[in-house]
């Protein structure tokens, strides 16, 4: 039987958003970072996708390097999206803990 997995708390977006609040980094950092955090290693084609998308929506930004890898950085924005996505994810985990006591 497959074990079932949170697939909110392996949400690329919100990986990345964590990641990026330890500070700016390139997207092989932010795959060997979330590798080592959350044991999932997200492909180059989710990554690059998802950093994308967050930078559209003005959670992240690029930071100016003179490396050919380009940083990027959690903006005060995606710093309180990634709050209350930990805060919801708490939530969950309360109340999973507190149903699963009363088994």
């Amino acid at each position: 039987m497959n074990q079932p997995t949170n697939e909110r708390s392996r949400d690329p977006s919100v990986l990345i958003l964590a990641s990026l609040a330890a500070g700016p980094r390139h997207g092989y950092a932010m795959i060997e970072d979330i590798e080592h955090f959350a044991a999932v290693r997200l492909g180059p084609g989710t990554l690059y996708g998802a950093i994308a998308r967050l930078e559209q929506r003005g959670l992240i930004e690029a930071v100016d390097s003179s490396d050919r890898r380009r940083p990027y950085r959690l903006t005060p924005a995606g710093g309180a999206v990634l709050d209350a996505e930990v805060g919801a994810m708490e939530r969950v985990v309360q109340l999973a803990r507190s149903r699963l006591s009363h088994e």
